[in-house]
């Protein structure tokens, strides 16, 4: 079993390896830049007239593999990401107009946390970045929710306002990946400046509990359906399928071509029911 890892690789070495091995099948675990590195292998290897089969099983948290309904591990995330919130939210209304800011992962999709947002019932305001919104409009928006209730619980996808952050978009991880700005430090800031000028006194606490959901064990749920995954992966593997992640959707497995797969990401449609059920949870304003 191989590692994980970032970073990039030698394609054709990586398959020149495998062949010294012996190794004919390999299973790509993990989410869209894993699938995008075995469809590279898959290439290299189908090029070279070598017998390699490659089989991709969509594993991120982040939810955001096309056509996968649910990846397992997500399911998870939005357990503990909850559990977070529910501290959250004792630690905000146990004080004087107290805030509290939760930065989730989603450096593209908010799935996490809008999954969280609901599973909680408690977050006031839920910020992805699918859904673009205006900083005074959101500060207004929230200086409401303090005056009429007295606390406020705020949920940031960690890829929230990368255009306004001065250390955004500039070093790239190992993997290629841009790295993030920090977006809660950012509107934390902004709320105090905020609150300051209009002489309302506020108590931020901010959470990033980050990798303590994403490390935490996989629920029941989650581990029958990675379990599932597996099976069909196999399988097809066995059947001799080649190029191909194993997909789920409308509770069935298929097998999705890994060039289609690469080439999207799956994303919160801001017209879609998974939005429509943040609103309605939060009850914040359709449009920030």
């Amino acid at each position: 079993m191989l590692g994980t890892s970032r970073g990039m690789v030698d394609t054709s070495a990586a398959v020149e390896y495998l062949a010294r091995l012996g190794v004919n099948i390999l299973f790509t675990v993990g989410g869209d830049g894993t699938q995008r590195g075995g469809n590279e292998l898959f290439q290299t290897a189908r090029q070279r007239g070598q017998a390699l089969a490659v089989v991709g099983i969509p594993k991120t948290i982040d939810n955001d593999v096309p056509f996968v309904a649910r990846t397992f591990g997500f399911l998870t995330a939005v357990q503990e990401a909850s559990l977070v919130l529910d501290r959250a939210h004792a630690e905000a209304r146990s004080v004087h107009n107290g805030i509290a800011l939760v930065k989730v992962m989603g450096r593209h999709a908010g799935f996490i946390a809008a999954g969280a947002t609901v599973a909680s019932q408690d977050v006031n305001f839920c910020l992805i970045p699918e859904v673009p919104f205006r900083l005074e409009n959101f500060l207004a928006a929230l200086k409401q929710r303090i005056a009429e209730r007295g606390h406020a619980v705020i949920v940031v996808a960690e890829g929230v306002g990368q255009e306004w952050l001065s250390d955004a978009g500039g070093e790239r991880d190992a993997s290629g990946n841009v790295r993030l700005g920090d977006i809660a430090s950012f509107l934390r800031d902004k709320i105090e400046v905020y609150f300051t000028s209009e002489k309302i006194p506020v108590v931020i606490r901010c959470f990033d509990p980050s990798y303590f959901i994403r490390s935490g064990p996989a629920n029941s749920e989650d581990s029958i359906l990675c379990d599932l995954f597996a099976r069909n992966a196999v399988h097809a593997a066995m059947a001799g399928k080649t190029g191909v992640v194993i997909g789920f959707l409308h509770d069935e497995f298929i097998h999705i071509p890994i060039e289609l797969l690469a080439s999207r990401r799956k994303s919160i449609d801001p017209t879609g029911p998974v939005w429509a059920g943040v609103l309605a949870a939060t009850g914040q304003p359709k449009r920030l």
